[in-house]
């Protein structure tokens, strides 16, 4: 489903702030590459290719959007610095490009975000508030903050710079992919993969967008079956990048509902396989959200036999005691 809702932010939208966001932030983010992969190709019968967002800077998309946000600010909001909430991976993009652009900024974390991404974050100097509350609370108690303190308040998916920025991955797959059947997405708050799906909507490509959730976060799967933003519980999961809330009226939502084709979800034991799969069979080590495009492709494999598909590999923190543990019961 292709079509816009009206009044809501559209695909067109979408598009005109990826392109703002391709010229700000080039100088300050990768071009990552797409790599074919034999393995998943010869197990799944389609033609695969993994877009290696791993390797971005700080290890994971979301410097794309951190940097677009940013860069996109006044002098004035520049001096008064920001305030963000994060499960780990938008923190650390934020904490470093506050850092290349001498911003200040205050992190809000849940205390139950992944051990290595709080390491990653101490090791930077961040200024850390760890609350003990779900991710998407902490969304919450992080906005409120800024809005008292006069702040502006980065969202990790919920702001149209932000999604911008995540968006740029889409300019870069139609540069680099001689074909693209269907594009697989990780999903947390919507962020990536409606930048990639609004862009590419917009720009007529007939491509299918599928996003991947885990079995025991489907948020945005489940509300857009609902038609409405539902309240789910919060439930542990490997795929920690992507647990939480979505804020009430995020703009992403809109998006996902016209142009996201289809939805995966995937069991925890078919994530550790995926991230065994990524190790063993090239080399990549990723995380547990990352994981989930691998994983639902694995899943769906069928549908997709003799396609063109793009996996996108959206993160690299995972922690060592994690790892070895996937490793351990290979």
């Amino acid at each position: 489903m292709r079509s816009d809702t009206p009044g809501s932010f559209s695909a067109d939208d979408v598009a005109r702030e990826v392109g703002l966001a391709a010229a700000r932030i080039g100088p300050y983010i990768r071009e990552t590459p797409l790599e074919f992969s034999p393995s998943l190709s010869r197990s799944t019968g389609a033609r695969v290719f993994l877009k290696l967002e791993n390797t971005q800077v700080t290890g994971s998309f979301k410097a794309r959007g951190a940097f677009n946000k940013l860069l996109s600010l006044s002098p004035a909001d520049r001096a008064r610095g920001i305030v963000t909430a994060s499960t780990g991976n938008h923190a650390l993009a934020t904490v470093h490009a506050l850092s290349v652009l001498g911003i200040a900024g205050e992190i809000f974390l849940p205390r139950s975000a992944s051990p290595i991404k709080i390491a990653g974050l101490e090791l930077r100097g961040a200024t850390l508030q760890l609350v003990d509350e779900d991710p998407g609370t902490v969304e919450i108690i992080a906005r409120r903050h800024a809005e008292q303190s006069g702040r502006t308040y980065v969202s990790p998916y919920n702001d149209p710079q932000v999604l911008g920025g995540q968006g740029t991955i889409a300019v870069e797959l139609l540069r680099q992919a001689e074909h693209m059947d269907a594009v697989f997405v990780p999903v947390g708050g919507g962020g990536l993969i409606a930048g990639i799906a609004g862009y590419l909507a917009a720009s007529d490509a007939t491509c299918r967008i599928v996003g991947c959730q885990p079995e025991n976060s489907p948020i945005l799967a489940r509300s857009t079956d609902a038609g409405r933003l539902l309240d789910m519980p919060y439930v542990e999961t490997l795929s920690d990048a992507t647990v939480g809330l979505v804020e009430p009226g995020a703009i992403t939502f809109p998006i996902c509902q016209t142009c996201v084709d289809d939805w995966v979800l995937v069991g925890e034991s078919e994530i550790r396989a995926a991230i065994r799969l990524a190790l063993a069979d090239h080399s990549l080590l990723i995380e547990g959200a990352a994981a989930l495009s691998i994983a639902a492709l694995v899943h769906a494999a069928p549908t997709y036999h003799g396609q063109s598909v793009v996996l996108v590999l959206s993160g690299s923190h995972i922690a060592p005691t994690t790892l070895a543990a996937i490793l351990n019961e290979a």
